[in-house]
């Protein structure tokens, strides 16, 4: 009978989308990730909208370009799975991965990443350089052409692994109020103007509005 410890199960992969939670928010990342909490509101609904319209699996050939929807993919590398909306294929062989956003046509930095990250994927999937890649704004209805610069990769994979670190420990950020966190789907579960204040008042808070009893 052997003796030989066996090797840990490694940790599961990350959803891809969780990254642009991250760069928004560690926070909420956190809430997602590690108490699995999910919220809805208008944003959300709005979104689900939008890439419901991408998010149908198969395959079309639009002026020589073959768009792949729904495509799964995964990096071992970077413990990342999920799926990218569109991948466009081109005659040349090359691979384009097109997100879709429910917004105006802006730039941010977490959206770039999350595009770059999938880049990452199919390159480490297909054995292939991806160069760019778009990202589609649908309230604008115009796309944007996003560059993979060694700048935004070094950005994607220190997130990446920053994150990894984030959910393996376990611990959930305290909140920094901002005025975009009205925005958040998840805004009743953080409550940052709560766990924002400084421990001692939070637990002031908290004790006022415990309705647990």
């Amino acid at each position: 009978m052997s003796n030989a410890t066996p090797f840990p199960n490694p940790p599961d992969p990350v959803p891809l989308s969780l990254l642009n939670d991250f760069l928004y928010c560690q926070r909420r990342a956190a809430l997602k990730a590690i108490e699995g909490l999910r919220g809805t509101n208008e944003h959300t609904v709005v979104g689900d909208s939008v890439h419901e319209q991408a998010d149908v699996s198969g395959y079309e050939t639009v002026k020589g370009v073959t768009l792949l929807r729904t495509l799964p993919v995964w990096s071992d590398r970077l413990r990342l799975n999920g799926k990218c909306d569109i991948v466009e294929r081109h005659p040349d062989g090359s691979l384009v991965p097109v997100e879709f956003k429910k917004g105006k046509r802006r730039k941010f930095d977490n959206d770039d990443a999350q595009l770059c990250a999938q880049a990452l994927c199919l390159e480490e999937m297909f054995g292939l350089a991806i160069p760019r890649g778009a990202i589609f704004h649908a309230k604008s209805k115009r796309r944007r052409e996003v560059e993979f610069t060694e700048e935004l990769r070094r950005l994607t994979e220190q997130a990446i692994e920053a994150m990894h670190r984030l959910i393996e420990e376990e611990t959930v950020p305290q909140a920094v109020h901002k005025p975009q966190c009205s925005e958040c789907s998840l805004f009743d579960h953080c409550l940052p103007e709560i766990t924002s204040a400084p421990p001692s008042l939070a637990r002031a808070y908290r004790t006022v509005f415990d309705t647990s009893d």
